[in-house]
Order: C-alpha cells, then structure tokens, then sequence
C-alpha cells in the first residue's frame, strides 16, 4: 500500500467534501422541489433536516474514516475483529461496491453533459430538436463514447492523488461554479417575467407545512444532498488531520451545499418562468428545457456553453469522491499501485455501464436501486457499526478529537437512536414513494 496522503488544508478538505455534495440533484431536483412543496415553506423542513441530519450524517461519516485511518472496508474489518467476528472484509467491501453503482450511472449522466457542452460550443445544439434529440441520443450507443470520456476524465484526477488531484481541482472547481452560478443568476433575473419564477420559489404556501409529502421530500432531498453512503465522505474523513475539528467542517459542508441548491433554483426557475416552460424536475429540465431557454436568450449560446461547465463542474467534482471511495478501498487491501488501482476500476466500471448506456429503462431501474435501497443501507451499515459494534463513547471521542467545541453525550444518544431510525426510515420511504433523494 501507498504512504497514505492527507489534505493540506481545511478550506482544501471543504472545497473537495461540497464537491461531492455538489451533485446534479441540487441542480435539477431542487429547484423544483422547492417550488412544488411549499416555495419559502420547504426551506423549515429542509433546513431543519439539513443541519441536524446532515451533519449528522457527516460528522459520523468524517469520524469513522479518520479514527480508523482508512474506508469503510478498513473500519468495518477492524471493528469485526475487534469482536473476534468473521467476514470483516467482505461486509466491509459493500459500501465501496455500492459506490461503484453511483459511479456506474452517473458518469452516464456526466456524458451526457459533456455532450451537450461540445454541442454548445459548436452551435450544433441550437439546430436540433430540443424536445426529440434528448430521447435519441440517451439510451443509445451514442451516448457510450461520451461515457468513456467522462471516466477518463475522473480516472485522471484520481492518478494525481489526494493532494494533487482531489484537494488541488475542488480548490478550482467550486469557487468557479459559485461564481458561474451568480453570472448566470443575473442574467436569469433580468429577463421578462422572471419574478414569476422567483414566486414559485420563495412565495411561501404555508398549507403544505402540513402535508406529509412536503416533510417527506424535503428529509430525502436533506439525506442524500450531502453525499451520505457510507463510503465516500469516509473515505475523505480518512484523509483528516487530528487536529481537524470535524463537527465545524460538517456544518460548514452542508451550509455551503445547500447554499449551492440555492443558487441553482435561481438559475432556473426565473428563466424557465420567463418563457412560459414547464417547471419540471429530472434531465429533462436540463436537456430539454434549459438548451430551448439559451435559445431564447440575448448571448444565449455563450451562457449555454456557462451553464453546461457549471454542471460538469458539479458533476466531476462528485465523480471524483466516488471513484475514490472504491480507489481506496482497493489501495488499502492490495498492493496495486495507486495508477493501477485507478485504470482497473475505470475499465470495469466502463464495461459495466455499457447496458446503461444502451436502455433507459434498465438505466433507470438500476439507479434507483442504488439511490433508493443501496446507500441509504450502506450508510445505516456504518452507523451501526461505529456507534453499536464498536463503541459509542469511542466514536464520541474519535468525533470530538481536534474540535473546538466538543459535542457531548446528548449528540450520541441522537446518533444512535434517532439517526438510525430516521436512516431506516429514508430507505423505507424511498421505496414506497419509489424515491425521495
């Protein structure tokens, strides 16, 4: 095994951690929520759930990886052994592997992104069909080269390693789409019956406080924002110095990704209004709807080419965590070397993706799968483990090493009771509602 890097700095950590956060679901699956549940009304639930689950989720995830210096794979074996159990690697090994199916999927999602952004910067976009050429192309033999570039490009990341690699392109990468997304906010803002879409969004509809679909979809939307699967962000915690204050840079995790959730909604919502489009959720929103709004717009090709590296910006930076999650996994079990380790797990993933790329469908049933049942249960594994099998006076005191206001025994009866539940309540609800992150 390779000597075992660390990040250089916290503002490095932070960047790399919103990075993952950071995903298309804030971009796509936000802003419309925001408006359907409630406009201002959602943000109670959201913003309650964020920052007491959330960092929750974080803060657990952080200190498992750091006090056993390496991923799940290495603190599940570890806590197996220290009870004399059996099958330590092998339990070990599936919130890495359930990281592997994230990968699989969303780098398919990620081609389609670059795609578009080619298509942009050529001006092949503005003479297609926005509402057919979408369903062509995803779900076609098309779609496979453009997969392949979007793992290449992640695969060459993660052979830099986690300082030159990780820390050095999150430090780039997201003040970058912060700063896109307030170029494009102005622009978005200045058109024709923008303050329609704002409306949609910030207009309170108290009444949906007292729906059950409105606390239910802002407690997926908290869950999974913040990338909690049981691999990746322990993966990173494992990177961690001591003296680290974990709790603070949780917090400060989930705020700047939910205030990325934000900007994203203002991005779209004023211009999908402005046109008279249809507010919906999901790749259609920005496959189909968006690219017919640049069309529209004064220096609409100049701000498509903005909008689509924004995505990629936001889409890299979460392909990078989950490909390090099982990069690590591999790393600290075998002697493959860290480009080896890399280049294998980008061929198979690749091969694997192939199906993917070829149906819908089967795209579509394996990613909920993954996002619905898989790691919510990857995350439950390690909660469990930290805080049941190992020790919960333990985990506190690996939580609180290095933090500035430590946090005390209240803290861990939430975690191990209330957490849980709510943990096992997410992958529940997901399935009856057929998904809610």
């Amino acid at each position: 095994m390779e000597k075992r890097e660390k990040f250089t700095s916290r503002m490095g950590f932070v960047m790399a951690c919103i990075g993952s956060a950071i995903g298309l679901g804030n971009i796509w699956m936000f802003p419309y929520r925001l408006g359907a549940y409630g406009g201002a009304a959602f943000l109670i639930p959201y913003f309650l759930f964020v920052l007491i689950l959330g960092t929750t989720g974080l803060i657990t995830e952080f200190a498992f990886g750091r006090a056993f210096g390496g991923g799940s794979m290495t603190g599940i074996s570890e806590v197996f052994r220290e009870r004399t159990w059996k099958g330590g690697k092998i339990v070990g090994m599936l919130p890495a592997i359930g990281l592997l199916g994230i990968f699989m999927f969303y780098n398919v999602v990620v081609g389609w992104i670059l795609k578009y952004l080619v298509m942009s910067g050529t001006g092949k976009l503005a003479k297609v069909d926005k509402n057919t050429y979408f369903t062509e192309f995803a779900g076609s033999a098309a779609s496979i080269p453009w997969d392949a570039v979007a793992i290449f490009l992640t695969v060459l990341v993660i052979c830099a390693g986690v300082v030159k690699g990780i820390e050095r392109i999150s430090k780039i990468i997201m003040p970058a789409l912060f700063l896109i997304f307030i170029v494009l906010i102005f622009q978005s803002l200045s058109l024709p019956g923008a303050m329609e879409g704002v409306k949609f969004l910030l207009q309170p509809k108290w009444e949906y406080l007292l729906k059950a679909d409105t606390w239910v979809m802002a407690l997926g939307q908290a869950f999974f924002t913040v990338s909690i699967n049981g691999c990746g962000m322990v993966v990173y915690g494992s990177y961690l110095k001591k003296e680290y204050d974990i709790p603070h840079l949780a917090v400060s995790t989930a705020v700047l990704d939910t205030l990325a959730a934000v900007l994203a909604s203002f991005v779209i919502m004023p211009a999908v209004f402005a046109f008279g489009l249809d507010a919906k959720s999901g790749p259609p929103l920005l496959f189909m709807t968006m690219p017919v709004i640049f069309e529209k717009m004064p220096g609409g090709t100049i701000l498509a080419v903005i909008f689509f590296i924004s995505l990629l910006c936001a889409a890299i930076s979460s392909s990078i965590n989950m490909l390090e999650g099982v990069v690590e996994a591999i790393l600290s079990h075998s002697k493959l070397t860290r480009k080896k380790a890399v280049i294998l797990v980008g061929v198979i993933t690749f091969v694997l993706s192939v199906p993917l790329n070829l149906s819908m469908t089967t795209f579509d049933q394996f990613t909920n799968l993954i996002t619905v049942v898989i790691s919510p249960l990857m995350a439950l594994l390690v909660l469990i483990v930290f805080y049941y099998l190992h020790d919960g006076e333990k985990a506190l005191a690996a939580i609180n090493e290095g933090a500035g206001k430590p946090l005390g025994k209240r803290f861990l009866a939430f975690a191990k009771y209330v957490f849980v539940i709510v943990t096992i309540l997410v992958v529940i609800l997901g399935i009856v509602y057929g998904g809610i992150g």
